[in-house]
Protein backbone atom coordinates (compact mmCIF):
# COMPACT_ATOMS: atom_id res chain seq x y z
CA UNK A 1 0.00 0.00 0.00
CA UNK A 2 1.27 3.49 -1.15
CA UNK A 3 2.04 6.12 1.59
CA UNK A 4 -0.90 8.17 -0.14
CA UNK A 5 -3.67 5.25 -0.03
CA UNK A 6 -2.12 4.42 4.01
CA UNK A 7 -3.34 8.18 4.68
CA UNK A 8 -6.93 7.65 2.76
CA UNK A 9 -7.15 4.15 4.52
CA UNK A 10 -6.48 5.87 8.08
CA UNK A 11 -8.72 8.79 7.30
CA UNK A 12 -11.61 6.68 6.84
CA UNK A 13 -10.97 4.22 10.13
CA UNK A 14 -10.72 7.60 12.10
CA UNK A 15 -14.25 8.65 10.55
CA UNK A 16 -15.66 5.37 10.83
CA UNK A 17 -14.64 3.68 14.29
CA UNK A 18 -16.51 6.38 15.82
CA UNK A 19 -20.19 5.33 14.02
CA UNK A 20 -19.11 1.43 14.84
CA UNK A 21 -18.16 2.13 18.34
CA UNK A 22 -21.64 4.16 18.62
CA UNK A 23 -24.03 1.30 17.13
CA UNK A 24 -22.12 -1.32 19.43
CA UNK A 25 -23.00 1.06 22.34
CA UNK A 26 -26.36 1.55 21.95
CA UNK A 27 -26.83 -2.22 22.91
CA UNK A 28 -25.73 -3.15 25.65
CA UNK A 29 -26.46 -6.35 27.54
CA UNK A 30 -28.33 -6.86 30.47
CA UNK A 31 -27.68 -9.01 33.47
CA UNK A 32 -30.43 -10.37 34.91
CA UNK A 33 -30.59 -11.79 38.59
CA UNK A 34 -33.15 -14.10 40.05
CA UNK A 35 -32.96 -15.56 43.87
CA UNK A 36 -31.49 -14.60 46.37
CA UNK A 37 -27.56 -13.87 45.52
CA UNK A 38 -25.16 -16.95 47.49
CA UNK A 39 -22.05 -18.09 46.72
CA UNK A 40 -23.45 -21.01 44.43
CA UNK A 41 -24.77 -18.91 41.33
CA UNK A 42 -25.32 -20.19 37.90
CA UNK A 43 -24.64 -17.78 35.13
CA UNK A 44 -26.38 -18.36 32.13
CA UNK A 45 -25.02 -16.89 28.50
CA UNK A 46 -27.49 -16.38 25.56
CA UNK A 47 -26.76 -14.27 22.85
CA UNK A 48 -22.87 -14.25 22.17
CA UNK A 49 -23.92 -15.10 18.37
CA UNK A 50 -26.49 -13.17 16.55
CA UNK A 51 -27.47 -15.79 14.57
CA UNK A 52 -28.27 -18.10 17.16
CA UNK A 53 -32.14 -17.56 18.66
CA UNK A 54 -32.26 -20.85 20.04
CA UNK A 55 -29.96 -19.63 22.59
CA UNK A 56 -30.82 -15.91 23.33
CA UNK A 57 -34.47 -16.88 23.44
CA UNK A 58 -33.65 -19.49 25.78
CA UNK A 59 -32.10 -17.24 28.23
CA UNK A 60 -34.64 -14.46 28.15
CA UNK A 61 -37.46 -17.19 29.00
CA UNK A 62 -35.12 -17.78 31.53
CA UNK A 63 -35.34 -14.50 33.06
CA UNK A 64 -38.95 -13.85 31.86
CA UNK A 65 -40.76 -16.98 32.76
CA UNK A 66 -38.83 -18.56 35.35
CA UNK A 67 -39.38 -18.18 39.58
CA UNK A 68 -36.10 -19.12 40.93
CA UNK A 69 -37.30 -20.13 44.95
CA UNK A 70 -34.17 -21.48 46.13
CA UNK A 71 -30.30 -20.55 45.08
CA UNK A 72 -29.06 -17.64 42.16
CA UNK A 73 -29.14 -17.48 38.70
CA UNK A 74 -27.83 -14.60 36.84
CA UNK A 75 -29.01 -14.52 32.90
CA UNK A 76 -27.58 -12.12 30.29
CA UNK A 77 -29.71 -13.33 27.44
CA UNK A 78 -28.21 -10.13 24.70
CA UNK A 79 -24.73 -10.28 25.35
CA UNK A 80 -24.15 -9.74 21.41
CA UNK A 81 -27.54 -7.61 21.24
CA UNK A 82 -26.02 -5.75 18.42
CA UNK A 83 -25.67 -8.79 16.42
CA UNK A 84 -28.89 -10.37 17.25
CA UNK A 85 -30.17 -7.26 15.79
CA UNK A 86 -28.45 -7.42 12.31
CA UNK A 87 -29.35 -11.37 12.38
CA UNK A 88 -25.17 -11.76 11.80
CA UNK A 89 -22.28 -13.83 13.88
CA UNK A 90 -20.65 -11.24 14.61
CA UNK A 91 -20.72 -7.35 12.71
CA UNK A 92 -16.91 -6.86 14.14
CA UNK A 93 -15.78 -10.95 13.88
CA UNK A 94 -17.12 -13.77 15.97
CA UNK A 95 -17.42 -12.17 20.03
CA UNK A 96 -16.82 -16.22 21.06
CA UNK A 97 -13.19 -16.12 19.63
CA UNK A 98 -12.59 -12.71 21.74
CA UNK A 99 -11.48 -13.89 25.29
CA UNK A 100 -7.64 -15.08 25.02
CA UNK A 101 -6.24 -11.09 24.00
CA UNK A 102 -8.65 -8.17 22.89
CA UNK A 103 -7.77 -4.49 21.71
CA UNK A 104 -8.86 -1.71 23.92
CA UNK A 105 -10.24 -0.20 19.86
CA UNK A 106 -12.07 -3.39 19.40
CA UNK A 107 -15.66 -2.56 19.15
CA UNK A 108 -16.58 -4.86 21.44
CA UNK A 109 -13.94 -4.70 23.78
CA UNK A 110 -16.67 -2.96 26.70
CA UNK A 111 -18.68 -5.92 26.57
CA UNK A 112 -16.14 -8.67 26.60
CA UNK A 113 -14.34 -6.81 29.12
CA UNK A 114 -17.67 -7.04 31.27
CA UNK A 115 -18.63 -10.23 30.90
CA UNK A 116 -14.83 -11.69 31.66
CA UNK A 117 -15.84 -9.78 35.22
CA UNK A 118 -19.32 -11.15 35.89
CA UNK A 119 -17.68 -14.97 34.88
CA UNK A 120 -14.73 -14.07 37.65
CA UNK A 121 -17.31 -12.97 40.53
CA UNK A 122 -17.01 -14.84 43.52
CA UNK A 123 -20.80 -15.77 43.76
CA UNK A 124 -20.08 -17.19 40.27
CA UNK A 125 -19.47 -21.40 40.56
CA UNK A 126 -21.02 -22.76 36.80
CA UNK A 127 -21.02 -21.16 33.35
CA UNK A 128 -23.53 -22.29 30.55
CA UNK A 129 -22.96 -20.31 27.47
CA UNK A 130 -25.87 -21.24 24.69
CA UNK A 131 -25.46 -22.10 20.94
CA UNK A 132 -27.27 -23.35 18.15
CA UNK A 133 -25.37 -25.38 15.95
CA UNK A 134 -25.52 -27.15 12.61
CA UNK A 135 -26.51 -30.21 12.03
CA UNK A 136 -26.51 -32.95 14.62
CA UNK A 137 -23.11 -34.20 16.41
CA UNK A 138 -22.00 -37.41 16.72
CA UNK A 139 -18.82 -38.57 18.03
CA UNK A 140 -18.54 -41.48 14.53
CA UNK A 141 -19.12 -40.33 10.90
CA UNK A 142 -22.74 -41.42 9.99
CA UNK A 143 -23.12 -38.86 7.24
CA UNK A 144 -22.74 -35.06 6.48
CA UNK A 145 -25.33 -33.99 8.30
CA UNK A 146 -24.31 -36.57 11.46
CA UNK A 147 -20.79 -36.31 12.20
CA UNK A 148 -18.03 -35.29 14.63
CA UNK A 149 -18.06 -31.97 12.60
CA UNK A 150 -21.17 -31.01 13.57
CA UNK A 151 -22.20 -29.02 16.51
CA UNK A 152 -26.29 -29.26 17.46
CA UNK A 153 -27.42 -31.11 19.95
CA UNK A 154 -24.49 -31.56 22.46
CA UNK A 155 -23.03 -31.01 25.59
CA UNK A 156 -19.71 -29.23 25.66
CA UNK A 157 -16.74 -29.52 28.07
CA UNK A 158 -13.52 -28.27 27.50
CA UNK A 159 -11.69 -30.96 29.06
CA UNK A 160 -12.71 -33.88 31.87
CA UNK A 161 -12.39 -32.27 35.09
CA UNK A 162 -10.34 -28.69 36.64
CA UNK A 163 -9.39 -28.39 40.03
CA UNK A 164 -12.00 -26.88 41.81
CA UNK A 165 -14.28 -27.24 45.53
CA UNK A 166 -17.19 -27.32 43.45
CA UNK A 167 -18.87 -28.64 39.91
CA UNK A 168 -15.08 -29.61 38.99
CA UNK A 169 -15.93 -32.94 37.59
CA UNK A 170 -16.88 -31.55 34.11
CA UNK A 171 -17.37 -34.90 31.75
CA UNK A 172 -19.72 -36.04 34.82
CA UNK A 173 -21.66 -33.38 35.09
CA UNK A 174 -22.38 -33.09 31.26
CA UNK A 175 -23.07 -37.19 31.26
CA UNK A 176 -26.09 -36.14 33.70
CA UNK A 177 -27.14 -33.13 31.61
CA UNK A 178 -26.98 -35.45 28.01
CA UNK A 179 -29.48 -38.36 29.83
CA UNK A 180 -31.66 -35.88 31.46
CA UNK A 181 -32.57 -34.30 28.03
CA UNK A 182 -32.09 -38.02 26.13
CA UNK A 183 -35.32 -39.12 28.23
CA UNK A 184 -37.22 -36.69 27.11
CA UNK A 185 -36.49 -36.31 22.97
CA UNK A 186 -38.66 -34.71 20.35
CA UNK A 187 -37.86 -37.80 17.97
CA UNK A 188 -34.85 -39.52 17.94
CA UNK A 189 -32.86 -38.03 16.09
CA UNK A 190 -32.18 -35.44 18.40
CA UNK A 191 -30.41 -37.20 20.85
CA UNK A 192 -27.75 -35.12 22.58
CA UNK A 193 -23.83 -36.45 23.07
CA UNK A 194 -21.53 -35.49 25.40
CA UNK A 195 -18.78 -33.31 23.09
CA UNK A 196 -15.14 -33.11 24.93
CA UNK A 197 -13.11 -30.45 22.82
CA UNK A 198 -10.12 -31.03 24.70
CA UNK A 199 -9.68 -27.55 24.23
CA UNK A 200 -5.35 -26.92 26.31
CA UNK A 201 -4.10 -30.12 23.52
CA UNK A 202 -4.37 -27.35 21.21
CA UNK A 203 -7.59 -26.57 20.26
CA UNK A 204 -6.36 -22.72 19.42
CA UNK A 205 -9.77 -21.65 17.99
CA UNK A 206 -11.31 -22.85 21.28
CA UNK A 207 -8.93 -21.37 23.70
CA UNK A 208 -10.16 -17.98 22.16
CA UNK A 209 -13.52 -19.02 23.66
CA UNK A 210 -15.84 -17.97 26.48
CA UNK A 211 -15.71 -21.02 28.23
CA UNK A 212 -11.96 -21.91 27.93
CA UNK A 213 -11.97 -18.22 29.70
CA UNK A 214 -14.03 -19.27 32.35
CA UNK A 215 -12.31 -22.46 33.20
CA UNK A 216 -8.89 -20.85 33.41
CA UNK A 217 -10.63 -18.28 36.13
CA UNK A 218 -11.62 -21.59 37.95
CA UNK A 219 -15.07 -21.94 37.32
CA UNK A 220 -17.06 -24.67 35.70
CA UNK A 221 -18.01 -24.05 32.06
CA UNK A 222 -20.24 -25.80 29.93
CA UNK A 223 -21.47 -24.99 26.12
CA UNK A 224 -25.06 -26.14 25.22
CA UNK A 225 -25.89 -26.59 21.93
CA UNK A 226 -28.98 -27.39 19.90
CA UNK A 227 -29.29 -27.95 16.20
CA UNK A 228 -29.71 -25.37 13.63
CA UNK A 229 -32.04 -27.65 11.98
CA UNK A 230 -34.89 -27.63 14.17
CA UNK A 231 -37.21 -24.98 14.51
CA UNK A 232 -36.71 -22.00 17.12
CA UNK A 233 -39.29 -24.02 19.69
CA UNK A 234 -37.81 -26.78 19.90
CA UNK A 235 -34.21 -26.01 20.00
CA UNK A 236 -35.44 -23.56 23.12
CA UNK A 237 -37.08 -26.61 24.86
CA UNK A 238 -33.73 -28.81 24.50
CA UNK A 239 -31.63 -25.98 26.17
CA UNK A 240 -34.29 -25.42 29.29
CA UNK A 241 -34.08 -29.07 29.33
CA UNK A 242 -30.31 -28.94 30.14
CA UNK A 243 -30.77 -25.84 32.12
CA UNK A 244 -32.72 -27.30 34.61
CA UNK A 245 -31.21 -30.14 35.08
CA UNK A 246 -28.14 -27.69 35.84
CA UNK A 247 -30.52 -25.87 38.28
CA UNK A 248 -31.17 -29.66 40.01
CA UNK A 249 -27.34 -30.39 40.14
CA UNK A 250 -26.56 -27.12 41.73
CA UNK A 251 -29.88 -27.43 44.23
CA UNK A 252 -31.85 -24.74 42.43
CA UNK A 253 -35.23 -24.77 42.80
CA UNK A 254 -37.69 -22.96 40.81
CA UNK A 255 -41.31 -22.82 39.39
CA UNK A 256 -41.86 -22.56 35.88
CA UNK A 257 -44.85 -20.38 33.98
CA UNK A 258 -45.91 -22.51 31.55
CA UNK A 259 -45.42 -26.40 30.42
CA UNK A 260 -42.29 -27.49 29.29
CA UNK A 261 -42.93 -29.32 25.95
CA UNK A 262 -42.75 -28.02 22.48
CA UNK A 263 -46.36 -26.45 22.01
CA UNK A 264 -45.70 -25.03 25.73
CA UNK A 265 -42.35 -23.58 24.42
CA UNK A 266 -43.61 -21.84 21.24
CA UNK A 267 -46.33 -20.26 23.66
CA UNK A 268 -43.90 -18.77 25.74
CA UNK A 269 -42.05 -16.95 23.28
CA UNK A 270 -44.88 -15.65 21.41
CA UNK A 271 -47.34 -14.99 23.78
CA UNK A 272 -47.70 -11.84 26.21
CA UNK A 273 -45.41 -9.68 25.00
CA UNK A 274 -45.43 -5.60 25.13
CA UNK A 275 -43.43 -2.89 25.32
CA UNK A 276 -44.93 0.01 27.58
CA UNK A 277 -44.27 3.75 26.02
CA UNK A 278 -44.07 7.05 28.06
CA UNK A 279 -44.46 6.37 31.73
CA UNK A 280 -47.01 3.69 30.78
CA UNK A 281 -49.31 6.15 28.74
CA UNK A 282 -49.46 3.72 25.80
CA UNK A 283 -48.82 -0.35 25.95
CA UNK A 284 -48.85 -2.10 22.80
CA UNK A 285 -49.29 -6.33 22.81
CA UNK A 286 -46.99 -7.17 20.54
CA UNK A 287 -48.01 -10.65 19.90
CA UNK A 288 -50.47 -10.08 16.56
CA UNK A 289 -49.21 -6.54 16.07
CA UNK A 290 -49.62 -5.03 12.56
CA UNK A 291 -46.34 -4.75 10.74
CA UNK A 292 -47.13 -1.08 10.21
CA UNK A 293 -48.88 1.32 12.63
CA UNK A 294 -49.90 4.74 11.31
CA UNK A 295 -50.26 7.78 12.97
CA UNK A 296 -48.06 6.49 16.25
CA UNK A 297 -48.00 9.43 18.73
CA UNK A 298 -43.81 10.01 19.51
CA UNK A 299 -42.66 12.79 21.53
CA UNK A 300 -41.83 15.90 19.84
CA UNK A 301 -37.60 15.59 20.52
CA UNK A 302 -37.65 11.89 18.81
CA UNK A 303 -36.96 10.08 21.80
CA UNK A 304 -38.55 6.87 22.86
CA UNK A 305 -39.16 6.07 26.93
CA UNK A 306 -40.45 2.22 26.71
CA UNK A 307 -40.11 -0.52 29.33
CA UNK A 308 -40.44 -4.00 27.63
CA UNK A 309 -41.74 -7.58 28.98
CA UNK A 310 -38.57 -8.72 27.77
CA UNK A 311 -34.93 -8.43 27.26
CA UNK A 312 -34.80 -8.98 23.76
CA UNK A 313 -37.11 -6.46 22.77
CA UNK A 314 -36.19 -2.70 21.92
CA UNK A 315 -37.33 -0.09 19.41
CA UNK A 316 -34.96 1.50 16.72
CA UNK A 317 -35.18 4.97 15.25
CA UNK A 318 -34.89 4.81 11.44
CA UNK A 319 -35.78 8.39 10.29
CA UNK A 320 -39.23 9.13 11.12
CA UNK A 321 -40.16 5.73 11.88
CA UNK A 322 -39.72 3.39 14.68
CA UNK A 323 -38.73 -0.19 14.39
CA UNK A 324 -39.80 -2.95 16.77
CA UNK A 325 -37.53 -5.45 17.36
CA UNK A 326 -37.98 -8.66 19.61
CA UNK A 327 -34.87 -10.35 18.56
CA UNK A 328 -33.73 -10.59 15.27
CA UNK A 329 -37.26 -10.06 14.40
CA UNK A 330 -38.72 -7.27 13.27
CA UNK A 331 -42.22 -7.66 14.88
CA UNK A 332 -44.15 -3.82 13.68
CA UNK A 333 -42.80 -0.20 12.70
CA UNK A 334 -44.30 2.81 14.51
CA UNK A 335 -44.70 5.50 11.98
CA UNK A 336 -44.61 8.74 14.00
CA UNK A 337 -46.89 11.78 14.86
CA UNK A 338 -44.81 14.00 16.70
CA UNK A 339 -46.53 15.46 19.49
CA UNK A 340 -45.54 17.13 22.97
CA UNK A 341 -46.37 14.57 25.67
CA UNK A 342 -48.68 15.21 28.77
CA UNK A 343 -47.02 15.00 32.50
CA UNK A 344 -49.87 13.74 33.58
CA UNK A 345 -50.95 10.43 34.41
CA UNK A 346 -54.73 10.14 34.98
CA UNK A 347 -57.88 7.68 34.70
CA UNK A 348 -61.11 8.44 32.51
CA UNK A 349 -64.39 7.07 32.09
CA UNK A 350 -66.09 4.16 29.70
CA UNK A 351 -69.04 2.73 29.75
CA UNK A 352 -67.89 -1.28 28.55
CA UNK A 353 -70.77 -3.16 27.19
CA UNK A 354 -73.40 -1.06 29.05
CA UNK A 355 -71.10 -0.93 32.63
CA UNK A 356 -69.28 2.45 33.76
CA UNK A 357 -65.47 1.67 34.22
CA UNK A 358 -62.50 4.05 35.75
CA UNK A 359 -60.02 3.14 33.17
CA UNK A 360 -56.49 4.16 33.51
CA UNK A 361 -54.45 5.27 30.26
CA UNK A 362 -52.28 1.88 29.17
CA UNK A 363 -54.99 -0.44 29.82
CA UNK A 364 -56.62 -2.96 27.05
CA UNK A 365 -60.49 -2.98 27.85
CA UNK A 366 -62.12 -6.52 26.67
CA UNK A 367 -65.31 -5.54 25.05
CA UNK A 368 -68.02 -7.92 23.89
CA UNK A 369 -70.45 -5.45 21.92
CA UNK A 370 -69.69 -1.76 22.61
CA UNK A 371 -67.84 0.75 24.03
CA UNK A 372 -68.47 4.36 25.34
CA UNK A 373 -66.34 6.92 25.76
CA UNK A 374 -67.70 8.87 28.34
CA UNK A 375 -67.95 13.23 28.08
CA UNK A 376 -64.66 14.69 29.82
CA UNK A 377 -64.18 18.65 29.13
CA UNK A 378 -60.46 17.98 29.63
CA UNK A 379 -60.08 15.99 26.83
CA UNK A 380 -60.14 15.78 22.87
CA UNK A 381 -60.68 12.15 21.84
CA UNK A 382 -59.80 10.41 18.73
CA UNK A 383 -61.03 7.15 18.38
CA UNK A 384 -58.91 5.60 15.34
CA UNK A 385 -60.68 4.89 12.10
CA UNK A 386 -63.99 5.75 13.38
CA UNK A 387 -66.60 8.49 11.86
CA UNK A 388 -69.70 9.81 12.22
CA UNK A 389 -71.81 12.54 10.40
CA UNK A 390 -72.31 14.42 14.60
CA UNK A 391 -68.64 14.74 14.57
CA UNK A 392 -67.59 13.92 18.21
CA UNK A 393 -66.63 10.36 19.27
CA UNK A 394 -67.65 10.98 22.86
CA UNK A 395 -71.06 9.72 24.49
CA UNK A 396 -71.75 7.83 21.50
CA UNK A 397 -71.72 3.82 21.72
CA UNK A 398 -69.90 2.41 19.20
CA UNK A 399 -69.40 -1.14 18.14
CA UNK A 400 -67.26 -3.27 16.27
CA UNK A 401 -68.59 -3.53 12.65
CA UNK A 402 -68.21 0.53 13.31
CA UNK A 403 -64.71 0.89 12.67
CA UNK A 404 -62.63 -0.77 9.46
CA UNK A 405 -60.57 -3.53 10.46
CA UNK A 406 -57.89 -2.01 8.63
CA UNK A 407 -57.43 0.66 11.68
CA UNK A 408 -56.38 -2.06 14.24
CA UNK A 409 -53.26 -2.71 15.47
CA UNK A 410 -53.71 -5.91 15.57
CA UNK A 411 -53.37 -8.62 12.18
CA UNK A 412 -56.76 -10.03 13.56
CA UNK A 413 -58.47 -6.95 13.43
CA UNK A 414 -59.82 -6.81 17.25
CA UNK A 415 -57.80 -4.21 18.79
CA UNK A 416 -58.00 -0.63 18.28
CA UNK A 417 -56.80 2.93 19.44
CA UNK A 418 -58.75 5.09 21.92
CA UNK A 419 -56.49 8.35 21.90
CA UNK A 420 -56.93 11.40 24.49
CA UNK A 421 -55.46 14.57 23.97
CA UNK A 422 -55.29 18.13 26.39
CA UNK A 423 -56.04 21.14 23.96
CA UNK A 424 -52.09 20.80 22.76
CA UNK A 425 -50.86 17.76 23.97
CA UNK A 426 -51.42 13.77 23.71
CA UNK A 427 -52.28 12.92 27.10
CA UNK A 428 -52.84 9.04 26.60
CA UNK A 429 -54.20 6.29 24.80
CA UNK A 430 -56.43 3.44 25.89
CA UNK A 431 -56.82 -0.14 23.82
CA UNK A 432 -60.43 -1.55 22.79
CA UNK A 433 -60.48 -5.24 22.01
CA UNK A 434 -63.47 -6.89 20.78
CA UNK A 435 -64.07 -10.25 21.26
CA UNK A 436 -64.04 -12.74 18.28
Amino acid sequence: MNRGMLKLYSLILLLVLPLVLSAQNGFKFDLIQKGKLDKNTLLVVGGIQGDEPGGFISASILATHYEITKGSIWIVPNLNFYSIIKRSRGPYGDMNRKFAELSKKDPEYEAVTRIKNYIKDDNVKLVVNLHDGSGFYRPKYEDSMHSPNRWGQCSIVDQSHIDIPKYGNLSEISVEVVKHVNENLIKSEDIYHVHNTKTKDGDKEMEKSLTYFAINQGKAAFGNEASKNLPTHKRVYYHLLALEKYMDIMGIEYKRKFTLDANGVYKAINDDIYISLYDEKIKLPLSEIRNMVKYFPIKKDGVVDFKASNPLLTIIKKDNTYVIQYGNRRLSRLKADYQDIDAEHKSVKLKVDGKLQDVKFGSLIDVKTSFLVEENSAYRVNVIGYTNKKKKETGIEIKNKEIPKHFSIDTKGTIFRVEYYTENKFAGMVLIKFRT
